[in-house]
């Protein structure tokens, strides 16, 4: 099963596109699927992440990096493989 990976955003928001396009860049497609999200949709991922934009966490919510891309937490999920149930 591909590894699912949950970017945590707000429409329009420069520096979750950019982490998005560094990521499909660095990864190629299929190597996991991206789920996007409106930080704001939740009022938790709002109070915890709301000016922390962009947040890339997995589907358990496990942060793998805020604002930047961290290679090496993206790896490390990658080769574990195992995706996890959505929060919430």
């Amino acid at each position: 099963m591909t590894p699912t990976l949950v970017l945590l955003g707000r429409p329009g928001c420069g520096l979750c596109e950019e982490l998005a396009a560094d990521l499909s860049g660095r990864f190629g497609a299929g190597a996991f699927v991206l789920e996007e999200a409106d930080v704001d949709s939740r009022p938790d991922w709002r109070e915890r992440y709301g000016l922390k934009i962009p947040v890339l966490m997995t589907p358990a919510g496990e942060v793998l990096c805020t604002v930047h891309l961290d290679v090496e937490a993206v790896e490390q999920y990658l080769r574990q493989g195992s995706p996890s149930p959505a929060p919430g």
